[in-house]
Order: C-alpha cells, then structure tokens, then sequence
C-alpha cells in the first residue's frame, strides 16, 4: 500500500511540476516584478452605497489594508442600502458588523452619513449608533473631501479570497 500511496503522491507532484513549467511557457513576458514601496500620507474618503449590509465585512478589510500603509485620515461616506446596518434597531441582526465598524471609528476611521439617504430609507439620526455623523448629502460630502485633498475609493465588495482555486482547485490545501 505504501508504495501505490508513494506512486500517487509523485504522480501528483510531477504533475504540478508539469504544470508549473506549462504556465511559464506561457509567460513571455515573464513573472511580475515586485516593488515593496512606502506611501506617503494620504488621507482617503470611501465612496460606499452596497446592495447588502453584510457587504460592510469586505469594507472593514478594506478599510484596514488602506489605512495602515496610507497613514492618513480615512472617511467612510454611506449613502446607500448599506445604512441599515447602524440602525439601533438591527442590533442583533448586525451586531458583527457593527463591531467592526465600531473598531474602525475607535481607531480614527470617521463614519459619515447621507441625511438624504437616510430620510429616504425611513430613518432619523437619533437611529443611529453614535460613531455616525450624518451629512446634508453624500455624493456633495465626497466632492468636498475631495476638494479638501482627500482621495477618492469606491470599494467594491468583491472579495479576493481564494479566487486563485477558482480556477486551480487542486492547488488549495
């Protein structure tokens, strides 16, 4: 048995092997470089209007990967279905989320609201949770942090994890 089991398993290397060495056939122009840089400062504002509150996780990891290296100030403008999740009234059903959002505010992320969107969705701002600042306008709130310096993201929520298996299954562990 050990010998079948040692067969397969050089089988399945040599494959891995083979088709390794096929994608650099394919490669002409060779592997990416890397360039490992420092930013300077950058202050950013997040352009967020999504579909599904749970959608807020891949923000808060996008938040978070941004902020670190940009070292500057770090606005989240929300002006879409999304607000729900800062209604005090969906606690329980948001509450991870709203966690997360908290533990971004607490390090310095600021949370600002469109009132309009608000207003539309049936909400006032005394429903919202206090790291909340609503705003008379979304889209105007992020033309002006853009005209103070700030730099414009629209964070899709489509999240990269594992994507690469997509494609190679056989490569995930």
């Amino acid at each position: 048995m050990k010998t079948a089991a040692a067969l397969v398993t050089a089988l399945f290397v040599a494959g891995l092997a083979q088709s390794a060495s096929a994608a650099e056939a394919f490669a002409p122009s060779g592997s990416a470089k890397v360039n490992m840089h420092e930013y300077p400062t950058i202050n950013a504002v997040f352009d967020v209007n999504y579909d599904d509150p749970n959608q807020l996780n891949i923000l808060y990891n996008f938040v978070k990967n941004t902020a670190k290296p940009l070292k500057g100030k770090m606005v989240v403008v929300t002006h879409g279905p999304e607000l729900r999740a800062f209604a005090k009234e969906n606690y329980e059903k948001y509450l991870g989320i709203v966690q997360k959002m908290d533990e971004l505010a607490k390090s310095g992320v600021e949370f600002r609201m469109c009132n309009n969107a608000m207003r539309a969705a049936g909400y006032k701002p005394e429903d919202m949770y206090g790291f909340i600042t609503v705003v008379p306008a979304g889209f105007p709130e992020i033309a002006y942090l853009q005209s103070q310096g700030y730099q414009y993201i629209n964070p899709l929520p489509l999240s990269v994890k594992d994507v690469r298996y997509i494609d190679q299954p056989a490569l995930k562990k």
